[in-house]
């Protein structure tokens, strides 16, 4: 037993947030039913990449594959039904789009008042840029991501992967099981609605709060920590080191294990505030230390002084750690096009029903006839159905 096998989702979802939302639910145990046009309805099909290729493959994986053609009646009327067995529908089309093909809240709720609708856009259900279309690096250059990321001076930076859309993703599952929680006890659904912009903006945390709470607006500090120092990015002899020394007693410990147990106590670097006050030095001082020695090396010795320090993966050294190996966090599956291949691990273990990645992201379609016949539909509906481009 899984721990949401219990429930079955409706996904209408496409790109990348809603599947990550989606994503969580299905590695967990939910019948996620992915609900796509026939082909040739969307004009935007094959916006998230070959449908065999990498990131298909990790954000489908675990659901089934309906196609249905929600702007043809027959189509619309498939839909409905399926409502009213299901337990929630994510959807992430812009905001106007539900409402035009009459499966906004209210709708839906008329079904079945148990459901649980969940809904991403890229900047909220309604105000004055409700209509517009979000980009995942749209979000992160409004929502202060890109305003702090890259060296001073050098102008906005993005951040390597697609934080908004995941981040919307995952607050989106969140509110999805909380108020499936909250089911439990009212025994009604509730409309659950989130934005790339929303969750970019909650994702900068301490940056956004320094904003509010102090009036101050952050700038870049490039691979320097916004306060601390020296928290960053330095050369050794064969590449780069992050280092993260916290309190005055890291401090003292670093001093000690590179070989500098004065600088523990000099004027300049005694204290956190001195040493933020004397960054660009301290670096400097540094950095002839740092390359007498190897990543590794280095990463021994802190270790061993108790000292955060840690190596500056490329992705495949990432996955030849020997801790990620022990993690898990390449699932392998089978596809039936490429054999074997190893998916990204949900990141959080439950003792008892942990997530798995069971099945391999399924072709369009591919589980329309199944799904139909249970709800009640014969070989000669489908088949009808399939005529008039429904499905």
């Amino acid at each position: 037993m899984t721990a949401l096998s219990h429930l079955k989702v409706l996904d209408l979802t496409r790109v990348r947030a809603g599947p990550t939302c989606c994503r969580v639910l299905a590695d967990f145990g939910a019948d996620v039913i992915k609900i796509e046009a026939p082909q040739g309805v969307d004009p935007n099909a094959g916006i998230s990449g070959a449908r065999h290729g990498y990131d298909m493959l990790n954000l489908h994986r675990n659901k089934r594959s309906l196609t249905l053609n929600l702007k043809k009646p027959e189509g619309l009327a498939v839909f409905r039904k399926m409502v009213e067995t299901a337990d929630v529908v994510v959807e992430n089309f812009r905001p106007d789009v539900k409402d035009r093909l009459g499966i906004g809240y209210e709708a839906l709720a008329e079904i079945n008042p148990r459901i649980i609708l969940a809904s991403i856009s890229g900047f909220g259900q309604d105000g004055p840029y409700a209509r517009r279309a979000g980009f995942d690096q749209i979000a992160q250059g409004m929502g202060g991501m890109m305003g702090v990321t890259g060296m001073p001076g050098e102008g906005p930076m993005r951040a390597g992967a697609a934080v908004a859309d995941s981040t919307s993703g995952i607050y989106a599952a969140t509110g999805i099981l909380v108020a499936l929680a909250e089911r439990e006890r009212s025994g009604h659904g509730q409309w659950v609605a989130t934005s790339l912009l929303e969750a970019q903006i909650a994702l900068m945390d301490f940056q956004a709060a320094r904003y509010l709470v102090e009036g101050e607006v952050p700038p870049q500090s490039g691979n320097d920590h916004p306060y601390v120092t020296p928290m960053g990015v330095i050369a050794t002899a064969d590449g780069y080191l992050n280092l993260g020394v916290g309190g005055d007693s890291q401090w003292r410990a670093f001093c000690a294990a590179i070989g500098v147990p004065e600088w523990a106590d000099q004027p300049d670097y005694a204290t956190a505030e001195a040493r933020f006050a004397h960054r660009p030095q301290l670096w400097e001082a540094l950095q002839p230390i740092f390359a007498e020695k190897t990543t590794t090396d280095w990463v021994e010795l802190l270790e061993a002084a108790g000292v955060p320090a840690g190596p500056i993966y490329t992705m495949d050294e990432v996955f030849a750690d020997p801790q990620v190996q022990h993690l898990g966090m390449a699932a392998p599956v089978e596809h039936p096009v490429r054999g074997e291949t190893k998916l990204v691990a949900q990141p959080v273990t439950l003792s008892r029903t942990p997530a798995a990645v069971t099945t391999s992201a399924p072709d369009a379609g591919a589980h329309t006839d199944e799904i139909l016949g249970e709800y009640g539909l014969s070989a000669a509906e489908i088949a009808d159905l399939r005529a008039c481009n429904a499905v």
